[in-house]
């Protein structure tokens, strides 16, 4: 079995690079959004053209890497949405939200903070956990049936 995941949310820590290290030898392929942040912002004008008002200009962006990510949920088996602790990830919000409505498999990953005001995305996912080491385990006992040593 091959599982197909996206590693959506925060993209200021390498949580992502740290499911990617533990899953190594399993049949998992990976996809994300763009984490170079000042071109997942600018992607909308540096295609379409320049825009006066910063709202319009992050719209063009927001749009842009919509298509990235809607595509990429809806690719995949397992959805693992991170918040992280420093910045309000409202767009991971969304992106828990279209996977969990498109039945795909969902795993959120963040702090005890977030506890409290992601509940109704926890109550979504299929495993929550506040280690992305765990994250690997999980896609290892899902692809073998084994359990972490």
């Amino acid at each position: 079995m091959t599982l197909k995941v996206y590693l959506s949310g925060e993209i200021h820590t390498d949580w992502r690079e740290q499911i990617i290290e533990g899953s190594k030898g399993l049949d998992v392929s990976f996809d994300a959004p763009v984490t170079d942040h000042a071109a997942s912002d600018d992607c909308g004008v540096a295609i379409l053209g320049a825009e006066d008002q910063k709202y319009w200009h992050d719209h063009k962006g927001a749009m842009m890497n919509a298509i990235r990510t809607r595509k990429g949920i809806s690719d995949a088996d397992v959805v693992v949405v991170r918040f992280g602790e420093k910045y309000k990830q409202w767009n991971a919000a969304f992106d828990a939200g279209f996977a969990a409505a498109l039945g795909k498999s969902l795993i959120v990953v963040h702090g005890d903070e977030h506890q409290h005001p992601l509940k109704e995305v926890d109550a979504a996912a299929l495993a929550v956990t506040d280690d992305p080491a765990k994250v690997a385990d999980i896609l290892r006992y899902v692809l073998t049936g084994k359990l972490p040593a």
